[in-house]
């Protein structure tokens, strides 16, 4: 007998407790008690092979990732099954209470073929030391749930240039940046010895750090940052190199409701707030400093993009009923809704998509079948379903799908 495939179904997505994670935001949207005092950092909602959520089918919970494997055309729709033969992409909800690594994802052929080397070496997918946990590249979206801050690229030539002349211990570099460009100036930073890195880095500190301490410094200023990183970060009398990426990328302040999008080689690093993310199914993160992970500056070096990014802000922090978020990724594109009580959304799916609702309530009809959805909880529906959605309290929800191929 056929297995029964369910248009419209509630999923349950997987926790993951980084040290870097808030305490209260991610088990408040879930509705869980955190008795223990755990750090909730992401909240997963998809089918990575290492932590796929679950779905309910007929009053059970299976693995997403092994019911679309077993019925992947009827769930993903013929074109998504044969351009990527799984769900194209993962999404998250992070609470960053402590920054992350100054960290580039790789290109997807790079990934592949890394991927299956460490394999070939005998290295356990869990291991700490893996620097490839799958064979897939990693652009991703972010749009902010709070006030956010992040790192974003290489700041452009004359702000960079700006920043290392106000900074005495700096003045050094700028001959190597104008000589050789960004790669030049990150190499050297990043390949230098340890004590070379604390002899530049410790008068920078030593000035920063008791201003800091009488919370004279905004968080609009790097120098905010380096001296939460040497607080968080420099427990071993020695100062970590990431702290250069703070003065040398684009320092961003995202409003709720705003969005950015980091492709394959964007060097960055998320710095506070709440957010969601929509990327490809991967886990793949090279880090070169700013966390107690593994560190493989050598590797994420091959990758990183040497050039100036401006940073493109996408959406909008004012409220709007629906705001798109495209990007050039061919695997994912987000959409975010804030409607009132007894607003409808009408649409035809064009391949799976999962939503997820952070505030109020939903009554979810796919194919005549119906479920509710309410604050922290998520659907996922199948495609070539006809979708109506009916908010049933006034509701914030987020949702993830696969950009309509072009042929």
């Amino acid at each position: 007998m056929a297995q029964f495939i369910p248009a419209v179904s509630k999923l349950k997505g997987k926790v993951q407790h980084y040290a870097w994670g808030g305490y209260e935001f991610i088990p408040q949207l879930l509705g869980l008690q955190n008795e223990t005092h755990q750090p909730y950092a992401e909240y997963w909602m998809g089918a990575h092979p290492n932590h796929s959520s679950e779905i309910a089918v007929e009053e059970s919970w299976v693995s997403l990732q092994q019911f679309i494997k077993e019925n992947t055309s009827a769930i993903l729709g013929e074109e998504t099954s044969a351009a990527f033969g799984a769900l194209p992409y993962l999404f998250k909800v992070l609470d960053v209470r402590q920054m992350l690594s100054i960290q580039v994802h790789p290109d997807k052929e790079s990934a592949k073929q890394n991927y299956q080397k460490e394999n070939e070496a005998g290295i356990p997918v869990t291991a700490p030391h893996r620097n490839y946990k799958d064979e897939n590249h990693k652009p991703e979206l972010m749009v902010a749930l709070s006030d956010f801050w992040l790192l974003h690229g290489f700041k452009s030539p004359s702000l960079l240039k700006e920043t290392l002349a106000a900074i005495p211990d700096f003045t050094f570099l700028i001959p190597i940046f104008e000589q050789g460009g960004y790669q030049a100036l990150y190499e050297k930073v990043m390949r230098m010895k340890q004590e070379e890195v604390n002899r530049i880095l410790e008068p920078v500190i030593n000035r920063i750090i008791p201003i800091y301490k009488n919370g004279e410094l905004k968080k609009k200023q790097e120098d905010f940052w380096a001296a939460r990183a040497v607080e968080t970060f420099c427990k071993d009398d020695n100062y970590d190199r990431g702290i250069f990426s703070i003065y040398f990328f684009n320092l961003v302040n995202l409003k709720k409701g705003e969005g950015i999008y980091q492709p394959a080689g964007l060097p960055h690093a998320y710095l506070e707030g709440q957010n969601v993310e929509l990327m490809a199914n991967s886990d793949n993160v090279l880090r070169a400093g700013l966390t107690d992970k593994h560190i493989d500056v050598p590797e994420l070096m091959k990758y990183v993009q040497f050039e100036e990014t401006i940073p493109s802000i996408l959406g909008t922090s004012a409220q709007q009923k629906e705001v798109p978020f495209i990007t050039p990724a061919p695997e994912f594109e987000m959409t975010r809704y804030q409607l009132s009580e007894r607003d409808t959304v009408s649409y035809q799916t064009y391949s799976a998509e999962i939503i997820l609702v952070l505030a109020g309530s939903l009554q979810i009809t796919a194919a005549q079948e119906q479920i509710r959805v309410q604050k922290g909880e998520t659907a996922f529906i199948i495609s070539g379903s006809q979708v109506d959605i009916t908010v049933t309290a006034t509701a914030d929800f987020f949702r993830a799908a696969v950009p309509v191929r072009k042929n």
